[in-house]
């Protein structure tokens, strides 16, 4: 939890801004900070003020991707939320002044509650597992119910093509960062292009999308298994909600085992409690009120491509000095793992429906 050298702040200056946006709190004006070692992407600490605690989220150090590391979306996303059914954290203020400590950053409030890191939920009964999967996807479900234009998140993202653009968005940030030469993640490329669903762009396919959600990613209660906070929406948009639930779903298709993010693959599912894919996938229809989900194959696959374009960036930064976590460097084959997964759903040899 202590700050790394090089995400170091200047507190003098960070202390004197939050005197001024910030409640008194116990009038002592006494700074504390720790960084949490979760977020590979945007550092992240826990702020203690005045007596209070906040949590501080900013922009890495360093060159960066354009369009990247957009903690004002994620700013702006839960401003927008925060009177919808959707958890989301109370926010404070949003800063672009780079004067204060070198990069964007915004302040929220702490919130007490549960973290569930492995989604086997080993800390959890056997008999309440499965109810945090239903909650979570009814969660998800209640994101994409969202009038996002009553919301006034209309310029939010384009309503249109988002599985083209974002295709060609993915393997730009790819093409950036690569560092070697992956087969798999071309011909996966390829297939994606001339393969999307005749749906895409139907009115019902038009949603918000979080990007990134997992159930790692939400703050449960202390007391009951509901989720009291989504976290993490750098990667909001405007997007596709089958796409949105098949990126939560991919947790079925990683190791047990696997680091830093454990999935439930090799796992008998029924003995720890546990809904299989295509009950989760039930779950999330039922939630979501969908009766057709024949295209979910597709989007299986297109997560798998944005999640190894994602990773690539990552392990990319982490050669480059400037990743936020320690465990950024060990990312590098999940890339060619992900890529490769996502051809077996193109080919048949992974179905869901």
């Amino acid at each position: 939890m202590d700050v790394r050298p090089e995400h170091s702040l200047d507190e003098g200056r960070l202390a004197a801004f939050l005197a001024e946006h910030l409640p008194a709190g116990d009038g002592s004006g006494r700074l504390s900070l720790a960084q949490f070692d979760a977020g590979q992407s945007n550092p992240t600490y826990l702020v203690t003020f005045g007596g209070r605690r906040y949590v501080l989220r900013k922009k890495p150090p360093g060159k960066l991707l354009p369009s990247a590391h957009a903690v004002d979306r994620e700013y702006r996303i839960m401003q927008a939320l925060a009177d919808t059914e959707v958890p989301v954290p109370s926010l404070r203020v949003l800063c672009d002044d780079d004067s204060i400590i070198g990069t964007m950053f915004y302040v929220m409030d702490f919130i007490e509650g549960r973290v569930f890191k492995d989604p086997a939920l080993p800390a959890l009964p056997t008999g309440d597992r499965g109810r945090v999967f239903e909650t979570a996807t009814a969660t998800l479900a209640s994101l994409h119910r969202v009038d996002w234009r009553a919301a006034g998140l209309e310029d939010y993202g384009k309503s249109q093509d988002y599985i083209a653009r974002q295709i060609h968005r993915w393997s730009g940030q790819y093409e950036a960062s690569k560092t070697e030469e992956i087969p798999a993640m071309d011909q996966l490329t390829r297939w994606l292009s001339d393969n999307m669903p005749s749906d895409v762009n139907d009115p019902r396919n038009v949603t918000i999308a979080h990007g990134d959600f997992r159930i790692d990613n939400m703050i449960y209660s202390p007391d009951s298994l509901d989720p009291i906070a989504v976290l993490d929406w750098e990667l909001s948009t405007i997007g596709h909600p089958l796409s949105d639930f098949a990126y939560c779903a991919m947790m079925y298709f990683i190791p047990a085992k696997a680091q830093p993010s454990p999935g439930l693959a090799g796992l008998n599912l029924a003995e720890h409690g546990l809904p299989s894919l295509s009950e989760f996938v039930a779950m999330y229809a039922d939630a979501a009120g969908r009766s057709d989900i024949s295209a979910m194959n597709y989007y299986m696959a297109f997560s798998k491509f944005r999640m190894a374009a994602i990773l690539q960036g990552v392990y990319k930064r982490s050669l480059d000095g400037n990743a936020s976590s320690r465990i950024a460097g060990q990312v590098g084959e999940f890339v060619k793992t992900f890529a490769k997964a996502g051809l077996m759903f193109s080919d048949g040899t992974f179905r869901v429906d």
